[in-house]
Protein backbone atom coordinates (compact mmCIF):
# COMPACT_ATOMS: atom_id res chain seq x y z
CA UNK A 1 0.00 0.00 0.00
CA UNK A 2 1.34 3.30 -1.27
CA UNK A 3 0.87 6.70 0.28
CA UNK A 4 -1.05 7.33 -2.73
CA UNK A 5 -3.57 4.40 -2.67
CA UNK A 6 -6.78 4.78 -0.67
CA UNK A 7 -7.00 3.12 2.45
CA UNK A 8 -9.48 0.94 3.11
CA UNK A 9 -9.48 -1.84 5.87
CA UNK A 10 -8.60 -1.42 9.25
CA UNK A 11 -6.23 1.31 9.09
CA UNK A 12 -4.31 2.16 12.83
CA UNK A 13 -4.04 5.69 13.93
CA UNK A 14 -0.97 5.60 16.55
CA UNK A 15 1.46 9.07 17.25
CA UNK A 16 4.23 10.37 18.05
CA UNK A 17 3.18 10.53 22.08
CA UNK A 18 0.46 10.94 24.16
CA UNK A 19 -1.79 14.82 23.72
CA UNK A 20 -0.83 14.86 19.94
CA UNK A 21 -4.23 15.58 18.48
CA UNK A 22 -5.15 11.92 17.52
CA UNK A 23 -8.53 11.37 17.91
CA UNK A 24 -9.09 15.10 15.94
CA UNK A 25 -6.87 13.26 13.01
CA UNK A 26 -9.31 10.05 13.47
CA UNK A 27 -12.62 12.08 13.37
CA UNK A 28 -11.15 14.26 10.29
CA UNK A 29 -10.32 11.18 8.12
CA UNK A 30 -13.59 9.65 9.02
CA UNK A 31 -15.00 12.50 7.71
CA UNK A 32 -13.56 12.65 5.09
CA UNK A 33 -13.80 9.10 3.84
CA UNK A 34 -17.80 9.44 4.88
CA UNK A 35 -18.18 12.31 2.43
CA UNK A 36 -16.15 9.97 -0.64
CA UNK A 37 -19.23 7.58 0.56
CA UNK A 38 -17.53 5.04 2.58
CA UNK A 39 -18.71 3.30 5.52
CA UNK A 40 -16.48 4.19 8.64
CA UNK A 41 -15.64 2.48 12.12
CA UNK A 42 -14.15 3.79 14.76
CA UNK A 43 -12.58 1.63 17.18
CA UNK A 44 -10.70 2.83 20.19
CA UNK A 45 -9.15 -0.25 21.88
CA UNK A 46 -8.17 1.22 25.47
CA UNK A 47 -9.98 4.05 27.10
CA UNK A 48 -8.26 5.34 29.95
CA UNK A 49 -9.00 8.09 32.00
CA UNK A 50 -13.31 7.28 32.22
CA UNK A 51 -13.34 8.00 35.93
CA UNK A 52 -13.54 12.19 35.05
CA UNK A 53 -16.79 11.26 33.27
CA UNK A 54 -15.72 13.48 30.10
CA UNK A 55 -16.51 11.97 27.04
CA UNK A 56 -14.25 9.06 25.78
CA UNK A 57 -12.38 9.30 22.71
CA UNK A 58 -14.91 7.23 20.76
CA UNK A 59 -17.27 10.25 21.57
CA UNK A 60 -15.57 13.07 20.59
CA UNK A 61 -14.92 11.57 17.13
CA UNK A 62 -18.46 10.63 16.59
CA UNK A 63 -19.91 14.22 17.95
CA UNK A 64 -17.14 15.77 14.79
CA UNK A 65 -17.64 13.06 12.71
CA UNK A 66 -20.47 11.09 12.87
CA UNK A 67 -19.11 7.89 11.76
CA UNK A 68 -21.60 4.69 11.02
CA UNK A 69 -20.30 2.97 13.94
CA UNK A 70 -18.17 3.90 17.03
CA UNK A 71 -16.88 1.51 19.32
CA UNK A 72 -14.82 1.03 22.73
CA UNK A 73 -13.37 -2.41 23.75
CA UNK A 74 -12.09 -1.72 27.06
CA UNK A 75 -12.62 1.59 29.57
CA UNK A 76 -10.41 2.10 32.61
CA UNK A 77 -10.47 5.04 35.07
CA UNK A 78 -7.24 5.82 35.89
CA UNK A 79 -5.57 8.46 33.04
CA UNK A 80 -2.45 5.66 32.30
CA UNK A 81 -1.58 3.42 29.77
CA UNK A 82 -4.44 0.97 29.17
CA UNK A 83 -2.19 -2.47 30.95
CA UNK A 84 -0.92 -0.42 33.88
CA UNK A 85 -4.68 0.64 34.04
CA UNK A 86 -6.03 -2.40 34.03
CA UNK A 87 -4.18 -3.57 36.41
CA UNK A 88 -4.62 0.20 38.82
CA UNK A 89 -7.99 -0.93 39.02
CA UNK A 90 -8.00 -4.44 38.93
CA UNK A 91 -9.74 -5.10 35.74
CA UNK A 92 -9.16 -7.61 32.83
CA UNK A 93 -6.42 -6.11 30.56
CA UNK A 94 -7.76 -6.47 26.73
CA UNK A 95 -6.41 -10.00 25.32
CA UNK A 96 -4.91 -9.13 21.91
CA UNK A 97 -6.85 -11.47 19.77
CA UNK A 98 -10.42 -10.46 21.23
CA UNK A 99 -9.25 -6.83 20.35
CA UNK A 100 -8.69 -8.17 16.61
CA UNK A 101 -11.95 -10.28 16.22
CA UNK A 102 -13.46 -7.75 17.62
CA UNK A 103 -11.97 -5.16 14.60
CA UNK A 104 -12.52 -8.08 11.75
CA UNK A 105 -16.30 -8.36 12.47
CA UNK A 106 -15.93 -4.20 12.48
CA UNK A 107 -13.90 -4.62 8.67
CA UNK A 108 -16.80 -7.30 7.67
CA UNK A 109 -19.26 -4.66 7.93
CA UNK A 110 -17.41 -1.36 6.84
CA UNK A 111 -15.46 0.06 4.44
CA UNK A 112 -12.69 1.67 6.18
CA UNK A 113 -11.87 0.81 10.06
CA UNK A 114 -10.27 3.39 12.06
CA UNK A 115 -8.63 2.22 14.78
CA UNK A 116 -6.85 4.97 17.29
CA UNK A 117 -4.41 3.93 19.52
CA UNK A 118 -3.22 5.04 23.07
CA UNK A 119 -0.56 7.45 23.43
CA UNK A 120 2.37 6.05 21.28
CA UNK A 121 2.93 3.14 19.51
CA UNK A 122 4.70 0.83 22.10
CA UNK A 123 2.67 1.82 24.65
CA UNK A 124 1.17 -1.07 26.58
CA UNK A 125 -2.24 -2.11 25.70
CA UNK A 126 -3.01 -5.64 27.44
CA UNK A 127 -1.97 -8.73 27.46
CA UNK A 128 -1.10 -11.91 24.81
CA UNK A 129 -3.25 -15.46 26.28
CA UNK A 130 0.95 -16.06 26.87
CA UNK A 131 1.12 -13.37 29.34
CA UNK A 132 3.13 -11.02 27.60
CA UNK A 133 1.96 -7.20 27.04
CA UNK A 134 1.21 -6.39 23.46
CA UNK A 135 0.73 -2.79 21.72
CA UNK A 136 -0.93 -0.68 19.02
CA UNK A 137 2.26 -2.08 16.41
CA UNK A 138 1.42 -5.92 17.30
CA UNK A 139 -2.44 -4.71 17.08
CA UNK A 140 -1.29 -3.51 13.24
CA UNK A 141 1.05 -6.44 12.16
CA UNK A 142 -1.89 -8.94 13.16
CA UNK A 143 -4.13 -7.18 10.94
CA UNK A 144 -2.41 -6.95 7.98
CA UNK A 145 -3.55 -2.95 8.66
CA UNK A 146 -1.60 0.68 7.76
CA UNK A 147 -0.31 3.04 10.30
CA UNK A 148 -1.50 7.15 10.20
CA UNK A 149 1.07 8.24 12.48
CA UNK A 150 -0.44 11.72 13.92
CA UNK A 151 2.80 14.30 15.13
CA UNK A 152 3.46 17.55 16.63
CA UNK A 153 4.45 20.33 14.06
CA UNK A 154 7.30 21.94 16.52
CA UNK A 155 10.58 20.99 18.06
CA UNK A 156 11.76 17.88 18.37
CA UNK A 157 8.95 16.12 16.19
CA UNK A 158 11.44 15.35 13.23
CA UNK A 159 13.27 12.47 15.90
CA UNK A 160 10.28 11.28 17.43
CA UNK A 161 8.16 11.09 14.01
CA UNK A 162 11.29 9.25 12.45
CA UNK A 163 12.18 6.77 14.85
CA UNK A 164 7.99 5.75 15.10
CA UNK A 165 8.28 5.41 11.27
CA UNK A 166 11.36 3.26 12.10
CA UNK A 167 9.69 0.93 14.15
CA UNK A 168 6.63 0.63 11.92
CA UNK A 169 9.06 0.10 8.84
CA UNK A 170 10.89 -2.90 11.24
CA UNK A 171 7.76 -4.90 11.28
CA UNK A 172 6.59 -4.35 7.56
CA UNK A 173 3.56 -1.95 8.25
CA UNK A 174 3.14 0.68 5.80
CA UNK A 175 2.77 4.35 7.45
CA UNK A 176 2.41 8.03 6.85
CA UNK A 177 2.44 10.98 8.70
CA UNK A 178 -0.83 13.31 9.64
CA UNK A 179 0.61 16.98 11.83
CA UNK A 180 -1.83 16.84 14.08
CA UNK A 181 -2.14 20.40 14.92
CA UNK A 182 -0.62 23.27 12.29
CA UNK A 183 -0.48 26.53 14.11
CA UNK A 184 -2.36 29.41 13.02
CA UNK A 185 1.17 32.07 12.84
CA UNK A 186 3.41 29.00 11.93
CA UNK A 187 7.21 30.02 12.50
CA UNK A 188 10.39 29.05 10.89
CA UNK A 189 10.97 25.68 12.57
CA UNK A 190 7.34 24.43 11.58
CA UNK A 191 8.22 25.14 7.84
CA UNK A 192 11.66 23.57 8.03
CA UNK A 193 9.92 20.36 9.96
CA UNK A 194 7.02 20.80 7.31
CA UNK A 195 9.67 20.26 4.45
CA UNK A 196 11.10 17.34 6.19
CA UNK A 197 8.25 15.33 6.57
CA UNK A 198 6.30 15.98 3.24
CA UNK A 199 7.75 12.70 1.69
CA UNK A 200 5.80 11.13 4.33
CA UNK A 201 2.95 13.42 4.81
CA UNK A 202 -0.75 12.09 4.55
CA UNK A 203 -2.21 15.83 6.09
CA UNK A 204 -2.16 18.23 8.73
CA UNK A 205 -5.03 19.82 10.80
CA UNK A 206 -5.50 23.33 11.89
CA UNK A 207 -4.45 23.57 15.58
CA UNK A 208 -8.15 23.73 17.22
CA UNK A 209 -10.02 21.94 14.51
CA UNK A 210 -11.56 20.03 17.77
CA UNK A 211 -14.12 23.06 18.65
CA UNK A 212 -15.32 23.79 15.48
CA UNK A 213 -18.87 22.66 14.57
CA UNK A 214 -19.21 19.51 13.35
CA UNK A 215 -20.73 20.51 10.84
CA UNK A 216 -17.72 23.07 9.18
CA UNK A 217 -15.02 20.48 10.56
CA UNK A 218 -16.50 17.56 8.33
CA UNK A 219 -16.30 20.30 5.22
CA UNK A 220 -13.01 21.42 6.34
CA UNK A 221 -12.09 17.43 6.63
CA UNK A 222 -10.99 16.60 2.95
CA UNK A 223 -9.11 20.28 2.63
CA UNK A 224 -6.74 18.60 5.18
CA UNK A 225 -5.61 15.26 3.94
CA UNK A 226 -4.44 13.91 1.05
CA UNK A 227 -6.00 11.37 -1.52
CA UNK A 228 -4.77 8.18 0.40
CA UNK A 229 -6.98 9.82 3.58
CA UNK A 230 -10.08 10.87 1.31
CA UNK A 231 -8.60 14.28 0.93
CA UNK A 232 -8.03 16.23 -1.38
CA UNK A 233 -4.84 17.74 -0.39
CA UNK A 234 -2.30 17.21 -3.95
CA UNK A 235 0.00 20.21 -3.97
CA UNK A 236 1.88 20.95 -0.12
CA UNK A 237 3.38 23.84 -2.36
CA UNK A 238 0.55 25.30 -2.94
CA UNK A 239 -0.82 24.22 0.53
CA UNK A 240 2.21 26.24 1.99
CA UNK A 241 1.37 29.36 -0.22
CA UNK A 242 -2.31 29.28 0.53
CA UNK A 243 -1.03 29.05 4.41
Amino acid sequence: MSLGDAWTGPVLVTGTDTEIGKTVVTAAVAAAAQAAGLRVSVVKPGQTGTATGEPGDVDSVTRLAAPLTGRTLASYPDPLAPLAAARVADLPPLELYNAVDAIREEADKHDLVLIEGAGGLLVPMGLRPSGEPWTVADLAVSLGAPAVVVARAGLGTLNHTALTLEALERRAVPAGVVIGAWPAEPELVHWLNLSELVPNLLGAVPAGAGGMDPGVFRRSAPGWLTPALYGVLDDWRAWAEET
